[in-house]
C-alpha cells in the first residue's frame, strides 16, 4: 500500500524526491493510518481544488485495501 501511495503522490508533485509515505501500527479496530508528506510548495497539488485529488487518492487506496482485507485511512501532512 505504501508503494501505491508513493507512486500516486510522486506523479502529482513537482518534487518527487520529497514524497514520504509512512504507516502507523494498526489501532484497536485494525485500521492502518498512512501519512503522505510532500514539499510545502506541492501541498496544493496533492490536495487539489476543494480537496478533490485528496479524496480520489483516499478512494483508490481504500479500493486497493479491500483486496488485502485491510481497513485504512490516508492523511496528508
Amino acid at each position: 500500500m505504501q508503494e501505491l501511495l508513493t507512486v500516486i503522490a510522486q506523479g502529482l508533485v513537482d518534487d518527487p524526491s520529497a514524497v514520504k509515505v509512512t504507516a502507523d501500527e494498526p489501532n484497536e479496530d485494525g485500521t492502518i493510518v498512512y501519512h503522505i508528506s510532500v514539499a510545502e510548495a506541492d501541498m496544493g497539488r496533492i490536495i487539489g481544488k476543494q480537496g478533490r485529488i485528496a479524496k480520489a487518492i483516499r478512494t483508490i487506496a481504500r479500493s486497493a485495501a479491500i483486496r488485502y482485507e485491510e481497513k485504512i485511512m490516508v492523511e496528508i501532512d
